[in-house]
């Protein structure tokens, strides 16, 4: 029998709005004699998502102007690397399509770190700039702590500054890292859709970076989960993630995490992005046998990479806001 598609077009309360769910479900003779379809994951569509929430975003970046407030983002891309070059332009992009106004300063690879921390200071002194944000990594000679360090913290919309992470872990969130806060938001649009929570799940986080591991295991700590993570030193990964019914993959390997490892059920996102030998692009997780066995499952591309720049835009409006006592509705 031919596979059946499905298009499920879910109500979400509060700011999660409408969100299309992609189920596929194929169904075999030796199926139906057993009076079951086989259901393969729902695709958490991280580019419906993301609309969704530039959506609002616009909406409220036209509330603060019609107080006389613009939101402005000042961005430091430092050097020519390529792919550096390509995140910006969709952040700038993405700024002028919720209007934000941005501003894109560009420094050769020799620049000193004593002219950026100058930057960084001129941006922190800046009423118009709301949020700054200095694209990683940086060239050699320049130390990246430093930086971070530097930044206003009500002006970091990265959310990687030590005061923003303190916050989050004492379970006050202001600025949150943005793949973490695009993730959790992946979750609740999920959870609304179709009645399910983080909330006493065992989820497993592969990675620890303060970019993306480390606020995405606090994230979950405060909803509720029990959470594990797992790293290059975590022995028996696979019996690791097998007990997961919420895997985040942030490991930076291409596939390392096989479907086969999945518990099922289990609510999978995948964080990494990879350029395969072929030139086809691949995450974390290994696709192909995941979507057999989880209950929802993050593609690449088009899962978590657009929620991070839009999680970029709403921390941008949220830092403009809360930096004059603004709450929206």
């Amino acid at each position: 029998m031919l596979p059946t598609r499905s298009l499920t077009l879910r109500a979400c309360s509060g700011r999660c709005f409408w969100l299309l769910f992609l189920e596929t479900a194929v169904t075999t003779p030796a199926d139906m004699d057993l009076g079951a379809a086989r259901v393969f994951a729902v695709t958490l569509d991280g580019k419906a998502m993301a609309a969704m929430l530039r959506a609002q975003v616009k909406k409220d970046v036209d509330v603060l102007r019609q107080q006389g407030i613009t939101v402005g983002l000042a961005v430091a891309l430092i050097g020519d690397d390529p792919a550096s070059q390509v995140y910006v332009r969709g952040k700038v992009k993405a700024c002028q399509e919720v209007g934000i106004e941005s501003t894109m300063q560009g420094l050769p690879a020799t620049t000193t770190q004593a002219e950026l921390v100058a930057l960084v200071d001129l941006w922190n002194a800046d009423p118009a700039v709301d949020g700054i944000l200095v694209q990683l990594p940086l060239p050699k000679g320049i130390e990246q702590r430093a930086i971070i360090d530097r930044i206003d913290p009500s002006k970091d919309v990265d959310g990687f500054h030590p005061f923003n992470l303190g916050l989050l872990a004492s379970g006050r969130p202001r600025l949150v890292a943005c793949t973490p806060a695009g993730v959790m938001h992946m979750l609740k649009v999920y959870g609304q859709a179709y009645g399910w929570t983080p909330a006493g799940k065992r989820a497993v986080v592969l990675g620890r970076s303060i970019t993306v591991g480390r606020p995405m295991s606090l994230l979950l700590t405060n909803a509720d989960a029990t959470v594990t993570v797992c790293h290059s030193r975590t022995p028996d990964l696979a019996g690791r993630v097998a007990e997961a019914d919420v895997v985040i993959a942030a490991a930076g390997s291409p596939q390392l995490v096989k479907g086969a490892w999945i518990k099922p059920g289990a609510v999978v996102v995948d964080v990494g992005i990879h350029r395969s030998a072929d030139g086809s692009l691949c995450g974390d997780v290994e696709y192909s046998t995941a979507r057999l066995r989880a209950a929802a499952l993050s593609p690449v591309p088009g899962g978590v990479g657009p929620m991070t720049i839009a999680q970029l835009m709403r921390n941008c409006v949220d830092a403009a806001a809360q930096r004059r006592g603004i709450t929206f509705a």
